[in-house]
C-alpha cells in the first residue's frame, strides 16, 4: 500500500510538473528566436555601413568607424530590445569584447564543434542559469571570419592598418585569422 500511495504521488506530482516543463521548453524557443532576430539585426546595421566606410575611406577608415559605430549599435539595441547586446572573443580586439566566464566556455565549445567538422553557420548555443540569484537567459551564436575581415584580423594587415590598430586598440588580440575562423560571437542576455 504504501508503495503504491508513493507511486501515485510520485505520478501526480511528475503530471503537475510537465506543464511548467513545457513552458519552459516555449519560453526557452522564443527566446531562441528573439535572440536570432536580434544577431541577423545587428550584423544588418553594421555590415553595411561598414562596407560603405570601407568603399568610402579604406580600411583606415573603416577602423574608426568600427571603434564608435559598433558599441554604438549594440548599445542601440541593448536599449530597444531590453537585451544586453554584446560581441565577445577569445583573442579580443577592446575591453568590452571579453568574455566572461560563461561565454568562454561556449567559445571554446564552439572551436570544438568547428575541429569536428560542424559549420560554423549552424552553431549557437542557449542557457537558462543563475546571475545574481535571478535566471538569465543566455544565448552565444559565433561568428565566421569572412574574406573582407582578413584587412583588419588576418594575418598579413597593412602598415597603416597596423598602425591604426594600436592607435585605437593597443591591447589589440583580434588578428591572426584566416578565412572561416570563429572570430568571436554575438552574446546576449536577459534576466527572466
Amino acid at each position: 500500500m504504501k508503495t503504491q500511495t508513493f507511486v501515485s504521488a510520485t505520478l501526480i506530482s511528475l503530471s503537475l510538473a510537465i506543464p511548467f516543463v513545457a513552458y519552459a521548453q516555449t519560453d526557452t524557443q522564443k527566446l531562441d528566436q528573439q535572440s536570432r532576430g536580434l544577431a541577423k539585426e545587428f550584423l544588418g546595421k553594421l555590415k553595411p555601413e561598414l562596407m560603405h566606410a570601407m568603399k568610402n575611406g579604406g580600411p583606415v577608415h573603416a577602423l574608426s568607424f568600427c571603434n564608435t559605430k559598433a558599441p554604438e549599435i549594440a548599445a542601440n539595441l541593448s536599449k530597444s530590445s531590453g537585451w544586453h547586446v554584446n560581441r565577445v572573443s577569445l583573442k579580443p580586439r577592446g575591453a568590452s569584447a571579453t568574455p566572461d566566464k560563461w561565454e568562454v566556455a561556449v567559445l571554446k565549445d564552439f572551436e570544438a564543434q568547428k575541429m569536428a567538422g560542424i559549420p560554423v553557420k549552424q552553431m549557437e548555443y542557449s542557457e537558462v542559469i543563475k546571475v545574481d540569484g535571478k535566471p538569465t537567459y543566455r544565448y552565444m551564436k559565433p561568428i565566421p571570419t569572412g574574406a573582407v575581415c582578413l584587412t583588419c584580423h588576418g594575418t598579413h594587415i597593412a602598415p597603416a592598418v597596423k598602425q591604426k590598430l594600436n592607435e585605437l586598440y593597443p591591447h589589440d588580440k583580434a588578428v591572426g585569422f584566416n578565412k572561416g575562423d570563429i572570430r568571436g560571437a554575438f552574446s546576449f542576455s536577459k534576466t527572466l
